[in-house]
């Protein structure tokens, strides 16, 4: 068959089933042997990296989440073609009060864990109280914060009782901190260490590991699965490779079946043009995003105005055009275009780039030019452009005349612990979120516990708008209290967005399901992939 991209609307749900339809007739279950995956995502333990990279109560970025989403199953999950969550482990959910803080959940009949333990509502109480107990440093805690306690009532009843409403608590029972464990399996007071990882999902794991670091995961179907997840293939597994040229050339070589995060730009634009062979890419809609952060106590940035005047100096177009051309598009907000909330506050603040506007900012405040700064960047975790969107970020504020850069690479264990201990003035790191509302871009980066462990707090933010953004269960009149957010940061500047961008996956055409693979939160979904018949 010709080589092809597959583009999807931003319509999914209405979309994907009809693209999956084209494939997935006999490729269910088992046909056709393991599935071979690609990634450039690295798994590291270490007490330097952190010793317990895969456990639900410390794990908190995209690659460590997508292993755990096909192992430890969560009370709701987020369903094929997104939308709201829907009932997994549990049968059914729902809010029991009109406040929206009292939220009951029971369990299916018969759920086991992958070693045929039985499921029952104490080993969901076990595993919340668990993760708030243990106050990991990476504080995913913090999305289970509105849970006051968790009652038990016979063998298939959860009740949460929320200290303040939250409609958003459904999608946060949808995530990984949430998933059900064991407790002969997991300490209630310590976390795992290593690449040990139990649960009750549609996967069972077993991790390769060389020097501290996993170079292959292989997921098993588990036969004691019970949930609303069809798995349409046996066994499936992933490899880490060095970059996106090496996992490249195994997708060419056929010594794996799909790659996905994170292909380079020129690989996708290469394969995006192409008219021949049996490989072919899926684009969707993504809500990835870009954005520097800033220690908002350090001496180079700690006065608003040089935050603002970065904010009035950077050129996203420009920014985005040189080095992802179509793969992205500025961002004005934290909270990406397509999510409801959404509003252009830094366009509307600050307008085009303008050196002139800035210089008056950085002279009304006495700040002296140039100002000297370090950006610094991830080399092995956003994918190999983030040099070059750096170097461009660089130049930019250098032409102005107001700022003096450079910029340092480090690789992602090291980075992510010294950003988190505040060991860089200036800093870059991208977001998936944790579910595709607006809360997922707000409150992590700004309530209190927030995972960046910024010094910014606004406690008109944190003690009435997000709260008050909770309480709509209908998400749309949410809106003012989230503009009201997003205008705070773009006068305040604590983070700067900077682009948002589409998401891809590169397969060779025996595999049905890609146009399911990955959901708008970058969650990796490898029970949708089977086999079918190449052309």
């Amino acid at each position: 068959m010709n080589r092809k991209t597959l583009v999807l609307a931003a319509a999914m749900g209405l979309l994907a089933p009809a693209l999956a339809a084209c494939g997935d007739g006999d490729g269910g279950s088992g046909s056709g042997g393991t599935i071979v995956v690609g990634t450039t995502d690295r798994f590291t333990a270490s007490k330097e990296d952190g010793p317990a990279p895969l456990d639900p109560a410390w794990a908190y970025d995209v690659g460590t989440w997508n292993i755990l989403r096909q192992t430890v199953q969560t009370l709701m999950v987020q369903p094929r073609g997104d939308g709201e969550p829907v009932p997994e482990a549990a049968e059914t959910c729902g809010f029991t009060d009109a406040g929206n803080q009292r939220y009951s959940c029971t369990l299916r009949d018969g759920l086991k864990f992958a070693n045929g333990d039985a499921i029952t509502a104490e080993d969901v109480k076990f595993s919340i109280d668990r993760a708030l107990a243990i106050e990991g440093d990476s504080y995913v805690y913090a999305l289970l914060s509105t849970i006051d306690t968790v009652e038990t009532q016979g063998d298939r009843e959860v009740i949460f009782h929320l200290n303040s409403a939250d409609a958003t608590f459904p999608y946060k029972l949808s995530t990984p901190v949430a998933g059900i464990v064991n407790s002969d399996d997991y300490d209630k007071g310590a976390l795992r260490e290593g690449f040990e990882l139990d649960g009750s999902g549609p996967y069972t794991f077993d991790a390769t590991v060389e020097d501290g670091t996993m170079v292959r995961a292989t997921f098993t179907k588990n036969k004691f699965y019970k949930g609303a997840l069809e798995v349409r293939n046996d066994e499936v597994e992933m490899i880490t490779y060095d970059d996106a040229d090496a996992m490249g050339e195994a997708l060419e070589k056929g010594e794996i079946d799909l790659m996905t995060r994170s292909m380079s730009p020129e690989q996708i634009q290469k394969l995006s043009t192409a008219v021949d062979g049996d490989i072919e890419l899926v684009e969707s809609p993504g809500l990835e995003i870009r954005y520097l952060a800033f220690n908002t106590e350090a001496e180079s940035v700690e006065d608003k105005a040089v935050r603002q005047a970065m904010a009035q100096v950077i050129d996203r177009s420009e920014l985005v055009g040189k080095v992802y051309g179509s793969q992205a598009q500025p961002l004005f907000s934290l909270v990406p275009a397509g999510v409801t909330g959404h509003s252009n506050a830094f366009f509307n603040k600050y307008g085009d780039p303008s050196v002139a506007k800035a210089r008056k900012l950085l002279q009304e405040a006495g700040v002296s030019t140039p100002v000297k700064v370090t950006l610094h960047y991830t080399q092995d975790h956003y994918g190999p452009a983030t040099k070059e969107e750096f170097e461009q970020l660089s130049k930019q504020l250098n032409d102005s005349g107001l700022f003096q850069t450079d910029i340092k690479g480090e690789t992602w264990g090291k980075y992510k612990t010294a950003a988190q201990k505040g060991k860089y003035d200036v800093y870059g790191m991208g977001w998936f979120p944790d579910y595709p509302d607006a809360d997922a871009f707000t409150a992590p980066f700004l309530d209190k516990d927030n995972f960046l462990h910024s010094p910014y707090a606004n406690p008109e933010i944190i003690k009435e708008l997000i709260p008050e953004s909770r309480r709509q269960a209908d998400r749309l009149s949410a809106s003012d209290s989230l503009t009201e957010i997003q205008d705070i940061v773009a006068r305040d500047v604590p983070v700067l967005p900077l682009w948002q961008g589409k998401q891809y996956v590169a397969t060779r055409d025996n595999v049905t399901g890609t146009a399911y693979a990955l959901n708008s939160s970058s969650t990796l979904q490898l029970w949708e992939l089977g086999r079918g018949a190449s052309g």
